[in-house]
């Protein structure tokens, strides 16, 4: 095998793609920034223990782990940047009220999420923590839907769910952890036979809910039909309402934006407490936001306060856009004249690109599409269109 082939599911970035990712990212925090949410820069590796507290199975399994050589220590590379959000509010920032946070920095996993999937994911998130009531998780899906309009997304279908069904009809099954670890892996791929063998001898009302939940997908009227097929509980029936009343909201906010529920759809890290929900772009073959509420995420560290957020592969979503034009751009010839040097320093100060031509490649092109030129005429250097 030749020394330069990469990993699988690694890639190099090169010019076009990388300047889009680029413009992506800064359109991104920008939104953030209008939102009032601050940036913060967790780092890449933290000892493992740290990294991973409060964590599920499968976060431990994306982690790559190394070996610090200074300490002796085990490291790991973080796969996912929400728990270090989480320590940063419960023990750098300490804030008694609302802290809106948000960052955007690679990820390492150890297997890619889907077929299609990149194993270093550039991840883009906002988080607020300290309020329990629904206008936090509007204010997230408003923010998320803002950032995929920023990035030019053509369209896109919000699919909500929520943990506490799942949770409620679970609650008194008398299942032990590998059988509910089983329930989820069902759920999730919807296979009706494995739930039905992950189930066995737990509570009737239980075992008809969750085998109800796998057909509890669709439009508006999925909420209609889980009020009839799930038992009666209150928080269920909170769960329901929640989620009416989100996506009510969010198609006042976007009406151009479809709505869905799939109310057994639990892909994605095990720490989510409440209402949860996925944004599809068109030509996008996996979500490529996924967020929702996370009430006990900080209580790993010792700080058990409300949560809710989001999170995205700013790679992912540049491959689900269409690609900008090319940059304009002044071409120039390479010259030590000072008033050549001069008119090429005042002209990038001004913002402009400017793309000096070195000898012997005036034939070249490159990504920028060189739509000017600074010309000699009559001992000025002028710009002129091409």
């Amino acid at each position: 095998m030749s020394a330069w082939v990469l990993p699988d599911h690694v890639a190099d970035v090169l010019p076009s793609e990388a300047r889009h990712i680029e413009e992506v990212r800064r359109k991104l925090l920008d939104m953030a920034r209008c939102y009032g949410y601050e940036l913060v820069m967790p780092p890449l590796m933290e000892h493992l223990e740290s990294l991973l507290c409060g964590s599920d199975r499968g976060l431990d399994l994306q982690t790559f782990k190394l070996v610090d050589q200074l300490s002796g220590r085990t490291l790991g590379v973080r796969a996912d940047s929400t728990p270090q959000v989480a320590r940063i509010d419960a023990h750098l920032l300490n804030r008694q009220g609302v802290a809106r946070l948000c960052y955007c920095g690679p990820v390492l996993h150890t297997l890619p999420a889907s077929p299609q999937a990149s194993r270093e994911p550039l991840q883009f998130g906002a988080e607020i923590y300290g309020h329990a009531g629904l206008e936090a998780d509007l204010e997230i899906l408003t923010l998320a839907l803002d950032t995929l309009k920023a990035s030019e997304l053509a369209a896109c279908t919000v699919d909500f769910a929520d943990a506490r069904i799942v949770h409620a009809l679970l609650a008194d099954s008398g299942l032990a952890a590998d059988r509910v670890a089983a329930v989820y892996r069902a759920l999730a791929s919807k296979d009706a036979q494995a739930l039905a063998q992950a189930t066995a001898g737990a509570s009737a009302d239980g075992v008809a809910g969750l085998a109800a939940l796998i057909q509890l997908y669709g439009d508006a009227a999925t909420l209609d039909l889980a009020r009839t097929l799930l038992p009666a509980s209150p928080l269920i029936a909170s769960a329901l309402n929640d989620l009416a009343w989100l996506a009510g909201h969010v198609q006042a906010h976007a009406p151009g934006v479809q709505v869905s529920f799939d109310l057994s759809d639990l892909r994605g890290y095990s720490y989510y407490s409440g209402v949860r929900f996925s944004i599809f772009g068109d030509k996008a073959p996996d979500a490529l936001v996924r967020g929702g509420r996370y009430n006990a995420v900080g209580a790993a560290f010792g700080r058990d306060r409300p949560a809710v957020g989001f999170s995205l592969d700013v790679k992912a979503l540049v491959r689900a856009v269409a690609a900008p034009a090319l940059r304009a751009a002044v071409r120039a010839p390479w010259g030590e004249d000072p008033a050549l040097r001069t008119a090429i320093a005042r002209l990038r100060a001004q913002g402009h690109t400017v793309v000096c031509v070195l000898p012997g490649h005036e034939s070249e092109v490159d990504e920028f599409h060189c739509d000017r030129a600074l010309v000699l005429q009559a001992g000025n250097w002028i710009l002129t269109k091409l």
